[in-house]
């Protein structure tokens, strides 16, 4: 792609906004079961994902810790503490952060969105304005009988012959 075609494609391009809310489309697809399937996973997700939900698998955990602990079986209690108490508690804590970290991308997505909006915007006219000042330079040059900026040969009166 040659410098003018580079120019006018980047002088086209309008910096867009990606969220984590745009990628559902992506997996799901946009027909009614794409749709249906999102809205389900974000419904358990929002669910499972809250720290409501860790206090209640954590007290739901708790009623067999004594049961555990009275058996005096060290692999009972490991196997509780493992497979009863952590996954079981740990799975909605994880959600919960994996989504304070979405929020957070997010914010910084649409901080970065505004950012670029703004240099492209100020680019954009500083463009403009180069191009104004070379066509006001040519014309000063071809005025004053001098080479014109781009221009290989020199014009055919002498800069300060008159």
């Amino acid at each position: 792609m040659d410098n003018r075609a580079a120019i006018t494609q980047a002088r086209n391009h309008t910096p867009r906004l990606v969220l984590t809310e745009h990628a559902h489309k992506v997996v799901h697809g946009t027909g009614a079961i794409g749709r249906f399937n999102t809205w389900v996973a974000v419904k358990v997700t929002s669910t499972v994902g809250s720290m409501w939900c860790a206090y209640a698998f954590a007290l739901l955990a708790l009623i067999s810790l004594p049961a555990a602990i009275q058996s005096r079986n060290p692999i009972v209690i490991v196997g509780w503490i493992a497979q009863t108490f952590l996954q079981l508690v740990l799975l909605p804590i994880i959600i919960v952060g994996q989504n304070v970290q979405a929020a957070a991308s997010d914010a910084r997505a649409e901080s970065d969105h505004e950012t670029l909006l703004a240099i492209h915007t100020l680019t954009t006219d500083v463009h403009r304005i180069n191009e104004q000042q070379t066509t006001i330079l040519n014309l000063l040059a071809e005025k004053s009988n001098i080479v014109a900026p781009g221009n290989s040969s020199p014009n055919t009166a002498t800069p300060g012959a008159d």
